[in-house]
């Protein structure tokens, strides 16, 4: 038997509003699984010390199961 406990999903978001934003969206949502732990980490790419591109990473563990069922 195969239950899924636990997915960490990765998101890219332009701004900390949007990362924030997300965040909550996934909290709110939750009906099959709970958020267990959250981040956001802004990145910039650089080309000759010059920053060419950046934004936030998301990082939002969702449980969906825990290890031991309760009935056990």
């Amino acid at each position: 038997m195969r239950t899924l406990l636990k997915t960490v999903e990765t998101f890219r978001v332009d701004s900390e509003s949007e990362a924030k934003e997300l965040i909550e969206e996934m909290k709110e949502n939750a009906d099959e699984y709970s958020v267990t732990n959250y981040s956001s980490t802004y990145k910039e790419k650089k080309k000759k010390g010059e920053v060419i591109d950046s934004g936030y990473e998301v990082k939002i563990t969702k449980a969906f199961a825990p290890f031991w069922p309760e009935d056990l």
